[in-house]
C-alpha cells in the first residue's frame, strides 16, 4: 500500500468520526467503532478480521485501565461527602491572606483535582470561591478562574485521570515517572494559565455579577484565619487536614514507590518485589481506596452500607467513559493490524515531524472537532502509539504530557466544560471565551512547549 494511501485511509477515518460526533450526534463510542470498521475494510483486512481486531484493542486497553479509572473514581466520591475536598480549600484559604488569595485557589485546584475529575472538583469548589470573594472583595473571577485552570491542568496531565490513564497505556508509560512529571509540569502551567492569565485578563473583562444560588460555601468557609471550621450540616466535623491530604496522595506515593523501586533496589530483593507490587496502580488504588473507607468513610460516621452505596454511585457515571475508551483502543489495533501505522512510520520518519509535534498536532485537531478531551486524548493516542512503538526515541512519559496538552487546546463552545464555567461564573459567551477558552489554550501551548524543552535536553 502506498503512503498516499495510508495517510488518506487515517484522515478519512478521523474526519468520519469528527462528523459523527459533531453532525450525526452519534454516541463517541458507535461513531469511533463505526471508523474503526471502515478503516480496518478500506486496509483490506478480512470483515473477521476487522472485528477481532477492536475487540482485542478495546479489552486490552480496558484490562489495563479500567479498574484504575473506576476507583479513582470511588476515591473521589469519599473526598467528595466526607467533605475532605471542602477541608483541603478551607485549610489552605485560612493559611493564605487576602494577597495570596489567587495563588491559594490554584493550590486548591491542584491538590482536589488529583483524585475528583473536573467536573466534580468544579461544583465542589466554585461556593469556596464564590464566598472567598465575598468576604475577601477580591473579583469572584479573579478567585475562581485559578483553582479553574489548576483543576484543568491536573485533569489533562496527571494519573489516575481517564485521559492520561489511557495515553499512559498506548504509550507504555511509567506510571511513576509520568506522576512525577506530570506534576513538575503542572505547577508552572497552572501559574501562567491561572493565577498570571487571571490577574491580566480580569480588569480587562469589565464587573462580572455574583452568579444567583453560588452564594452558600461550604461549612466553615467564613472561620477566621486559627479558627477550626465547624461542623457539617449533618453534625459531623470535617476530617482533618492532615489525613485528609494524606488520603489524597496515598495512590501517588505508592505508585512513585513502586516505580523508585524498579531503579534502586535489586530486581529480586524482597523489598522490590513488595514496592513494586503494592506500586501497581490497580493495587496501589485498591489500597488508597480501603484507606479512605476507613479516614474520610468510618472515622466520618458513614456505615459500610453508605460506603457500598457511594461506591456503586460513583461507578455509574462511568459506563459512557468506558466505552469511548475501549473503542479508542480498538481503533488503535486495526492501525496496527492493518500496517496503517508501520506505513506511517517510515513516512513521519521522512518527513522528520517530531512525535511530540504530531501528537500534539493531532489532539488539539480533535478537542476542536468534537470538544471532549478525552476523546481527543483516546484517539490520538491510538494513533501515533503504534507509531511510536517502532522507536523515536521519544520519552513515552513526554508523549503522554504532549497528547494531554494538546487534547485541553482551545475549549471550545463543543465542550460541556465550556458551558459548566460561564454558567456557574455567570458569565456571556464572549467572557467565557476570553477566560475559559483561553486558559485551555494557554495549558496546550505552555505543556507543548514545556515537553519540547525537557525532550532537547533530553530527560522525561
Amino acid at each position: 500500500m502506498s503512503v498516499s494511501l495510508a495517510f488518506t485511509i487515517v484522515a478519512v477515518s478521523i474526519a468520519m468520526a469528527v462528523v459523527l460526533i459533531q453532525r450525526g450526534r452519534l454516541h463517541p463510542f458507535i461513531a469511533l467503532f463505526l471508523t474503526s470498521l471502515f478503516l480496518g475494510t478500506c486496509a483490506g483486512m478480512a470483515p473477521a478480521h476487522v472485528i477481532s481486531a477492536f475487540e482485542n484493542g478495546a479489552g486490552e486497553v480496558l484490562g489495563q485501565i479500567a479498574s484504575v479509572i473506576a476507583l479513582g473514581a470511588m476515591l473521589g466520591k469519599m473526598l467528595e461527602v466526607s467533605g475532605g475536598a471542602d477541608q483541603i480549600a478551607l485549610t489552605v484559604v485560612r493559611l493564605s491572606g487576602r494577597r495570596n488569595m489567587a495563588w491559594a485557589m490554584m493550590l486548591i485546584g491542584l491538590l482536589v483535582g488529583i483524585s475528583v475529575f473536573f467536573t466534580v472538583g468544579f461544583v465542589i469548589l466554585v461556593p469556596l470561591a464564590m464566598s472567598v470573594a465575598r468576604q475577601t472583595g477580591l473579583p469572584m473571577l479573579r478567585v475562581a478562574l485559578p483553582m479553574t485552570a489548576a483543576l484543568s491542568v491536573v485533569q489533562g496531565l496527571v494519573p489516575p485521570h481517564p485521559g492520561a490513564m489511557f495515553a499512559l497505556a498506548a504509550y507504555h508509560a511509567d506510571v511513576g515517572r509520568l506522576i512525577v512529571w506530570g506534576i513538575l509540569l503542572s505547577i508552572p502551567i497552572a501559574i501562567i494559565a491561572g493565577p498570571l492569565y487571571a490577574g491580566f485578563v480580569v480588569p480587562r473583562l469589565g464587573a462580572v455579577p455574583m452568579p444567583a444560588g453560588h452564594g452558600e460555601a461550604p461549612q466553615g468557609a467564613d472561620a477566621r484565619p486559627g479558627e477550626h471550621p465547624d461542623d457539617r450540616p449533618d453534625g459531623r466535623a470535617l476530617p482533618s487536614f492532615g489525613i485528609t491530604l494524606l488520603t489524597i496522595l496515598a495512590p501517588v506515593v505508592l505508585m512513585l514507590g513502586g516505580s523508585i523501586a524498579r531503579l534502586v533496589c535489586a530486581p529480586d530483593s524482597l523489598a522490590s518485589i513488595v514496592l513494586r507490587f503494592i506500586g501497581d496502580p490497580n493495587v496501589g488504588m485498591v489500597l488508597s481506596v480501603l484507606l479512605s473507607f476507613y479516614t474520610l468513610g468510618a472515622r466520618q460516621g458513614l456505615t459500610r452500607q453508605d460506603m457500598l452505596r457511594l461506591s456503586n454511585e460513583s461507578l455509574a457515571p462511568l459506563a459512557s467513559l468506558f466505552l469511548m475508551i475501549g473503542a479508542g483502543g480498538g481503533f488503535g489495533q486495526e492501525l496496527m493490524e492493518s500496517n496503517l501505522s508501520e506505513i506511517i512510520t517510515g513516512a513521519a520518519i521522512g518527513m522528520h515531524i517530531p512525535l511530540l509535534l504530531l501528537a500534539w498536532l493531532m489532539a488539539s485537531a480533535l478537542r476542536l472537532a468534537v470538544g471532549s478531551a478525552t476523546v481527543a486524548m483516546g484517539t490520538t493516542a491510538g494513533v501515533v502509539g503504534p507509531i511510536m512503538l517502532q522507536g523515536h526515541g521519544v520519552s513515552p512519559e513526554l508523549m503522554v504530557l504532549a497528547t494531554g496538552s494538546g487534547a485541553v487546546m482551545f475549549g471550545p463552545l463543543n465542550d460541556s466544560g465550556f458551558w459548566q464555567v460561564k454558567e456557574a461564573l455567570g458569565m456571556t459567551v464572549p467572557q467565557t471565551i476570553a477566560t475559559w477558552s483561553v486558559i485551555e489554550t494557554l495549558i496546550g501551548v505552555s505543556g507543548l512547549i514545556l515537553c519540547a524543552a525537557l525532550w532537547w535536553m533530553g530527560v522525561g
